[in-house]
């Protein structure tokens, strides 16, 4: 009886080895995906614009770029287009962004169902938002 007990045993322990080394195999064939990187990376995108554009000398008044827009209507619509022009030259081409201050947007609408990266910038006179994803 003893012996039988034993072989039993190890017919047990040689099947758990072939279903282990069948399991590495499989998963070694197979792969596994990696890791979505394209939400950590449109973060990073969208604080380095807010970080540059409130670290940034205004162009007329104020203490940053983000304060000057953010100040008024009239401060808003005097730099629209010089803010726009300088948040699509430090994107790469394959971004598209929005702006937004309390005074108005820049940049295109934001699509549904698309990964978004979004910092937003307090400053003496609202908040600023800038919002990037690919294009």
């Amino acid at each position: 009886m003893t012996e039988r007990g034993q072989l039993s045993l190890s017919v047990i322990e040689a099947g758990v080895g072939v279903v282990l080394v069948l399991a590495v195999t499989a998963g070694l064939a197979l792969g596994v995906p990696g890791p979505d990187t394209r939400d950590p990376q449109l973060e990073a995108y969208a604080d380095d614009v807010a970080t540059v554009l409130a670290d940034e000398g205004p162009r007329h008044r104020g203490t940053a770029r983000l304060a000057e827009v953010a100040r008024s209507e009239a401060a808003f619509d005097r730099e629209r287009a010089a803010l726009e022009r300088r948040v699509d030259r430090l994107l790469p081409d394959n971004l598209l962004f929005r702006v937004e201050t309390p005074h108005g947007a820049v940049g295109y609408r934001e699509p549904a169902g698309v990964a978004v990266g979004v910092e937003t910038v307090t400053t003496p006179y609202g908040d600023v938002t800038v919002r990037v994803w690919y294009a």
